[in-house]
């Protein structure tokens, strides 16, 4: 376990009730092509990440190390778990999301929309009423590096929300790349990323908000965060509703009202991060090429 060294980086005296200076970065894993969607399993006591490229998911063990979790993993990308503990996964390989059952039998949720198939689900949040809401741009069909080359059949990227019947419909239309998604700690607001920058250098890279109805509509609250440099990509909340998002330069860590407290730098671009460990106090960055973690002053929320 290699140490990167004290990288926190303070732009506001909140955030220092919310780091810990002691704790270093630390390398769990450096073997990966593109790693992504990590995910806590807290009654496992391990945590479950993406190897896009490498079309495999990994699974650390505290004291234990790293060990392949499904060889093939129809290059998955984010992953979350239900109210069921179940896993939920977005596969770029199969254009589908789907759900892992506890006898390891696939369900698919949604692999099209109007009869069409869907792009390739990028990532994916559950909300406590059971329904599924995941992001679903062009990223896996772009090449064969992620997933298989193809040509879109939806008519944009969107973003989508599977009720508990089954029945999936489009919550938002008008992002360039929808792309990390999480509810605020009451879910009352949904936080989604549009990282369209990556192959537009006039392209967005923020994170906009929205106001969650009763029947599962959103109302635009506009940009929350303009993240930079680099586009937002995968992102939580802590339990006082400040939002951990990935960067190019590492993790920024944003106060409800959008003020930046303060970056964790890492050497690589970060792509996705989880809270865990007994507590969830412990922060998961899924990187480039390798997996980090860093101890932390406060909780994640408590979602799948």
């Amino acid at each position: 376990m290699a140490l990167v060294g004290d990288d926190i980086e303070y732009h506001d005296d909140r955030f220092r009730a919310l780091t810990v200076p002691t704790a270093a970065v630390e390398t769990l894993f450096d073997g990966c092509r593109w790693s992504e969607g990590p995910v806590w399993f807290g009654d496992g006591n391990f945590l479950v990440w993406s190897d896009i490229p490498n079309n495999r998911m990994l699974r650390w063990v505290p004291d234990a190390g790293v060990s392949v979790f499904r060889a093939d993993s129809n290059f998955a990308n984010g992953n979350t778990r239900d109210r069921q503990g179940r896993l939920v996964s977005c596969e770029h390989g199969g254009r589908r999301v789907t759900r892992t059952e506890p006898d390891g039998t696939i369900t698919v949720i949604a692999d099209s929309h109007r009869g069409k198939r869907l792009n390739s689900p990028n990532d994916v949040v559950v909300k406590s009423d059971g329904s599924i809401w995941f992001t679903d741009p062009t990223y896996g069909i772009m090449s064969d590096y992620e997933g298989h080359k193809a040509e879109p059949e939806q008519d944009g990227c969107y973003v989508y929300r599977v009720d508990t019947s089954g029945q999936i419909r489009v919550v938002a239309d008008d992002f360039v790349k929808p792309n990390g998604l999480a509810f605020s700690p009451d879910e009352s607001r949904l936080y989604i990323a549009d990282s369209g920058f990556s192959h537009d250098p006039d392209g967005p890279h923020h994170i906009r908000r929205f106001d969650v109805g009763d029947d599962g509509t959103l109302t635009d609250k506009g940009v929350f965060v303009e993240v930079s440099p680099g586009v937002p990509d995968g992102f939580r909340f802590d339990v006082d509703g400040n939002l951990w998002s990935s960067a190019q330069d590492g993790v920024h860590c944003y106060a409800p009202d959008g003020t930046l407290l303060g970056k964790i730098r890492l050497p690589q671009m970060a792509a996705n991060l989880c809270f865990g460990g007994p507590k969830r106090n412990r922060l998961f960055i899924t990187s480039t090429h390798a997996l980090y973690s860093v101890f932390v002053g406060t909780n994640g929320a408590q979602q799948p």
